[in-house]
Order: C-alpha cells, then structure tokens, then sequence
C-alpha cells in the first residue's frame, strides 16, 4: 500500500512555492486594504515601541507588572511583524506565493510567538493575583529573579516546542495543490496541502497545542476567579474600583486574545484570525495607554522632558 502511494506521488511533481488566497475574493478592495493594514502596522509597532521606551525611562515603572508589560510589547512587535509586512507586500505587489521554506519559517515565528503570549499572559495574571490577593507576600514572591525565569520560561519553552512542530512539518512532502487559503502560513492549511501521511504531525501540534494554551488558559482563569472574589470582599466602593483598575487592562487584552483565539479554532475563519493576529498587538498599547494612569503619567513626563529640550517649552 505505502509503496502504491509512493509510486503515485512520484509521479507529482513536488511543489517548491505556495499561493496565498488571501483576500483574492475582494481584489477591488486591494488599495484599501493595503492602506488599512499599513496604518494599523504603523500604529501597532509605534504604540509598542512606546511601552517599551516608556518601560525602560520611568523608574516609577519597574515594576513586575510593567515588566511583563515590557515583554508583552516586544512580543507583540514581533508577533505582528512575522505576518503584516509579507501581507502587505503581497497586496501592493499582487505576488502571493511564498517558498516552502519561508511558509515554514513564517509559521515557526508565528507559532512561537503565539505560544509565549499565551503563557506570558497568565503569569501577568499570576502577578495580578499575587499582588491583589496576597499583597503582604508580594515583594517575597514576585522578585526580580522570579519575573525573569517566568518571562524567559515563556520565550524558550515556545520556541524550543514549536521547534519539535516544525521538524515534523518539514519532513513532509508537498506536491499539489499548492494554494492556501489564508493570508499567512498556518500549521492547519498547511498540513492538508501535504500528500504526506499527517497522522503524527497533527498528533504533535494538537498536543503542543494543548499544552500551550489549555494550562494557561487555566491559570489565568483561575487567578481571575480568586482576584475578582478578593476585590468583591472589599468594603469600600472607591477599595473595589482601586483594586480592579490595576487588573481590568490586562483582562481586557486576555478577553480578546483568547476569544477570538477560541472563535478561530472553532470556526478556522481567516476572517477572524486578523483579530487576534493583527488587531489584538494593535488594541494592547492603546488600553495600556488610555486606560492606565502610571503610564499616561510616565507619557507626560517624557513628552514634557522633550519639549524643555526641545526649547518648545521653558522649565
């Protein structure tokens, strides 16, 4: 049998490039789009580029929460920087084929990255809870060579994962057809394109899967159910607002990342996979901005700082 199915796929010949479908079925709005992703781009890498600036210059935000901030930013730069520039470049230059080695490059970052948000996010909840939960023992548990293993835990364990993924995938033969139906490369449409038995990758990257995103997944709902809980036992109207303005930010990013991460699994819609790749790394530093006060603060400060230098305003 496997040596029949040998036989035929030798007769194929094998494919070196893949073609993205992307948004094929609405050309007339290619300009648009163009424009639409490169503002959001723009946007995306300049608001995190600030939190990070804003993170490093403010001694008032080194803290394990502004920490993890930092990282958070740098993740999303990242993150949004392995699928936006090759989508725009297809839309304005209308070559939507990509080589296989660079859809498997592009996957590799993507999923890694992936993965290291998902588990970055829960131990910015674990932090949260320490801090509203058990303030009395924060300053013990949350120090400084804590706040590294948890965020370098997060970054190596990601890519050194996705890295077991991605030898499995690159042992697989391609040989027709060659088009996917997404705007970037993807370990799910990018496995049904294989003439390769796929038994064993999708085992892998469901289990990789699983272990990326259910555990925490768990422990950020965990943290939330003991911080809310806390934050109800509060007496005071004005105790309850302070408590949860410090964690309503990144429950917010959570919501968002996980829900349209959830819709996307569920449903495999391209279509809502733009929310959490491209408009959640947008939508991080705008809530971090508008809706915390330390770091509109620390914003203030350094815009104030450039004005004086700048002789636009006098001390």
């Amino acid at each position: 049998m496997q040596s029949a199915a040998n036989t035929e796929w030798g007769n194929q010949s094998i494919i070196t490039e893949f073609i993205f479908l992307g948004f094929e079925n609405i050309q007339e709005l290619q300009v648009l789009l163009f424009l639409v992703f490169l503002v959001i781009y723009l946007v995306t890498v300049t608001g995190n580029m600030l939190i990070i600036a804003l993170v490093m210059a403010d001694q008032h935000l080194h803290t394990p929460m502004y920490f993890f901030l930092g990282n958070l930013a740098c993740l999303e730069t990242c993150y949004t920087s392995t699928i936006l520039p090759r989508l725009l470049a297809s839309l304005l230059t209308e070559d939507r084929t990509i080589s296989v080695t660079g859809c498997i490059t592009q996957m590799y970052f993507f999923g890694s990255l992936a993965a290291a948000e998902c588990y970055l996010l829960a131990a910015m909840s674990y932090d949260r809870y320490l801090a509203i939960c058990k303030p009395l023992h924060y300053a013990t548990f949350m120090t400084r060579r804590f706040c590294l293993q948890l965020t370098a835990g997060s970054w190596i364990s990601a890519f050194l994962a996705i890295s077991i993924i991605v030898s499995f995938v690159s042992q697989l033969t391609f040989c027709g057809p060659n088009e996917i139906d997404h705007f970037f490369c993807e370990i799910t449409p990018l496995v049904k394109l294989s003439c390769s038995d796929t038994n064993v990758v999708e085992f892998v990257a469901f289990l990789f899967a699983s272990v990326f995103t259910l555990p925490p997944f768990l422990l950020t709902i965990i943290s939330y159910v003991f911080i809310i809980a806390t934050i109800l036992r509060i007496a005071s109207i004005t105790g309850k607002q302070k408590a949860f303005s410090t964690c309503s930010c990144h429950l917010v990013v959570v919501t968002i990342f996980y829900g349209t991460l959830m819709i996307v699994f569920v449903d495999l819609n391209k279509v809502f996979s733009v929310f959490y790749t491209v408009l959640t790394p947008l939508v991080n530093p705008l809530i971090y901005s508008l809706r915390n006060k330390e770091v509109k603060e620390a914003l203030r400060k350094i815009i104030h700082k450039l004005m004086v230098l700048t002789g636009i305003r006098k001390e």
